[in-house]
């Protein structure tokens, strides 16, 4: 599920997957699937300097209507919006054990797409690494880099409820790669992130 994050600009946001049987997960209103954000994350290491900036493809969901009510949708009480739509494709497990993030959620993605097709819009949002002030933007959200590995822990460990099985998708195993080459100053280790640097423990 989505945990809540600490962002300079707009205090605490959500990030994370929000149904376990599909890989795409949510910024606030700006949804994009994990496969894209671990691809994104390996090129920030190869393209990264003091001052960088680049363009990530999201799908923008506006409203909160549209976007929907996570509590109500686990509960089974209220399927509003995208992830209501979700929710009534893709219930919430009736058994504790089986709450669990789904590593071949991939294979949902046609569907989950349609849906989400219906209450997006694409769109290309800036995100720029600024060493100088040691944050991270991406679209209007404005992080630290400590926060900004959290990001990338929670997506290694499967968020909250974690990985089925502890087994990580292909893509998530190439992202910590990346990562633990720590060639961009973003994935160093600082202050009080230490243990969560670039997010792969």
């Amino acid at each position: 599920m989505p945990l809540g994050f600490q962002s300079i600009n707009f205090g605490t946001i959500a990030f994370g997957f929000f149904n376990i049987d599909t890989d795409l997960l949510l910024l606030e209103h700006y949804f994009l699937f994990a496969d894209d954000f671990c691809q994104y994350i390996k090129e920030l290491d190869a393209g990264c300097s003091d001052e960088f900036e680049t363009a990530w493809e999201v799908y923008d969901i506006a409203g909160r209507n549209d976007i929907g009510d996570l509590m109500g949708a686990i509960h089974g009480v209220r399927y509003t919006g995208f992830i209501g739509d979700v929710y009534k494709r893709f219930p919430f497990p009736l058994k504790q054990e089986d709450f669990k993030q789904k590593p071949d959620g991939l294979k949902n993605r046609e569907v989950v797409l349609r849906l989400l097709e219906k209450y997006a819009t694409k769109k290309m949002i800036r995100i720029v690494l600024n060493q100088a002030d040691n944050t991270v933007r991406i679209g209007e959200y404005l992080f630290s880099r400590g926060v900004f590995q959290e990001l990338l822990e929670y997506v290694w460990l499967g968020g909250y409820p974690r990985w089925k099985e502890g087994v990580r998708p292909a893509y998530v195993l190439e992202m910590k790669k990346a990562v633990e080459k720590r060639k961009c100053w973003v994935f160093k280790r600082r202050e009080n992130h230490d243990h969560k640097a670039g997010g792969t423990g």
